[in-house]
């Protein structure tokens, strides 16, 4: 078995080097590096940060003028015969942004970055929130009816945009299939150890990983998820609908009473946060760099904005207008980074164990301990650091489980894109399950798949690089329909509102009201 894993990492040991270089690019070369402050901006974030200011302007800063809004849209109370409502839509999309990475990649970005790089989460999500909106939109037009489900996202929009090429379609849901799979692995063997983590701390006994508790917990994981996945995106979407605002509204009470538990650090927080994000050394002496990258790299692992990793979710729903989900859609990166990510900061922050002597370790960002120990840094010697220990840590899981659906749901509807029979969604569903068992039985063994792990950086950084030119391309389609949702005048949104003939699913909604 050893040796098995040894090759497997020894296949796959570029997969590192090659996902920091394309982060990187062209930082990672001397010439660009000594150019005063560009120099300090990757490609990347070039490309994330300027198309969401870009978007912002071109919108009319919609991610704030229409936010009222989106809330109203969240709170009506819909029967839909197709699809999945607007709020179930929401929360589907929230179980995949609020992941375990709002509380290891905020942990990690402050580990690496300073506490300067969650300003710059901030910064990147308000701006990242004009991007979701816009794929959000393209994913609603270009949606397609299969019985009585929608589909749509990246593979859909993507095809239909670069001139209605199958296998574009084709390229762009195995992109995102791969993607998943890459992820797939660590999600689940979150849920488990964060289900031993709250054992622990119920028995107060250690609970090793090759115990068979271990293997129970990790088999009832698999069979609850094949329950759950083979069942469609509409039985996906009832535990969604139950777990998201669980874990969202637990997670936010256990955060607020550790800060009113340690309200005098308030201070300190935003003074830490805001002057490590501005320091006149940071933007002159290279540490700027970092601080910022760190910011959208682990903001965009967190909310996903401009991947397109989201955007099946979006087409799901039954929305009235194109540009509702859009709404939700960008109401969703508020969620994640602006409220939950803001949280996970507090907590890393005021409890200052980024700064001692073991803070090299916390940039491995692998290991809820390292966050538990914030906590008990802001509840010491109180009964409550158990009891906070064990919410968080329950979170925790939620947010690996949730994410485990949703990675799985999606990879299900971008197959529908390849082929729409029971056999191709079917060995997608069981592959994906596969890979979840195999994340799992390694880390019960104690092996490290590390450069397999690094696939998630890259898969990030991918499908950037192919979802935000198709935004671009689609631009003006999703100008138009958002003009058309702003005029409010009556009249049904179909392909002539943007210039098309091809949004079949809209211009047959309009013949059957009209008929």
């Amino acid at each position: 078995m050893q040796s098995i894993f040894e090759a497997i990492n020894h296949v796959f040991r570029f997969i590192g080097p090659l996902s920091d270089f394309l982060w990187d690019f062209p930082t990672n070369f001397g010439w660009y590096r000594s150019i005063p402050l560009l120099g300090n901006f990757s490609f990347a974030i070039i490309l994330l940060l300027g198309s969401g200011i870009y978007f912002s302007f071109r919108l009319g800063f919609l991610q704030v003028t229409y936010f009222k809004k989106g809330v109203r849209i969240l709170t009506e109370k819909r029967v839909v015969e197709t699809g999945i409502s607007p709020l179930a839509a929401f929360f589907l999309s929230s179980a995949m942004r609020v992941g375990p990475g709002n509380i290891i990649g905020v942990t990690g970005a402050i580990a690496v970055g300073g506490p300067g790089a969650l300003f710059w989460m901030w910064v990147s999500a308000f701006f990242g929130m004009a991007v979701a909106y816009m794929e959000g939109v393209l994913a609603q037009i270009f949606k397609e009816k299969k019985d009585d489900e929608f589909v749509g996202g990246l593979p859909f929009y993507g095809r239909k945009l670069l001139g209605n090429r199958a296998w574009v379609g084709v390229f762009l849901s195995l992109l995102y299939i791969l993607y998943a799979l890459c992820c797939l692995p660590a999600q689940g063997f979150n849920v488990v150890s964060s289900v031993m983590r709250m054992a622990e701390i119920i028995t107060g006994a250690a609970i090793t990983s090759d115990s068979l508790f271990y293997y129970l917990v990790g088999a009832m994981t698999i069979v609850l998820t094949a329950v759950i996945a083979f069942g469609g995106i509409k039985k996906v979407t009832k535990w969604t609908d139950k777990m998201v605002p669980v874990m969202a509204v637990l997670y936010v009470a256990v955060v607020l009473i550790l800060i009113l538990l340690n309200i005098g650090r308030i201070p300190y927080f935003f003074w830490a946060v805001l002057g490590g994000a501005f320091r006149p050394e940071a933007f002159f002496g290279g540490v700027f760099g970092t601080v910022l990258a760190q910011g959208v790299k682990r903001g965009l692992m967190s909310n996903e904005a401009g991947q397109g990793t989201i955007t099946m979710s979006a087409a799901a729903s039954d929305a009235k207008h194109p540009c509702e989900q859009g709404i939700l859609a960008s109401i969703g990166v508020f969620l994640d980074t602006i409220v939950i990510c803001t949280l996970t900061g507090f907590v890393v922050v005021m409890a200052h164990c980024w700064t001692g002597g073991e803070a090299a370790d916390w940039a491995a960002m692998d290991k809820l301990p390292k966050f538990t120990a914030s906590i008990a840094e802001l509840t010491p010697g109180t009964s409550m650091n158990a009891v906070m220990a064990f919410l968080v840590t329950l979170c925790f899981g939620l947010f690996a489980y949730t994410c485990l659906l949703g990675m799985i749901s999606f990879s299900e509807i971008a197959a529908n894109r390849i082929r729409r029979d029971n056999v191709c969604i079917n060995t997608v569903r069981v592959i994906a399950l596969a890979v979840a068992a195999f994340g799992i039985l390694c880390n019960i063994a104690g092996l490290e798949l590390g450069n397999l792990w690094a696939f998630s950086d890259l898969g990030n950084i991918l499908i950037v690089f192919f979802n935000v030119p198709i935004i671009y391309s689609g631009a003006n389609c999703v100008l138009k329909a958002t003009a058309h949702y702003k005029r409010a005048d009556g009249t049904p949104f179909t392909s002539q509102v943007i210039g098309r003939d091809d949004c079949t699913y809209w211009d047959e909604r309009a013949e059957s009201k009209e008929g």
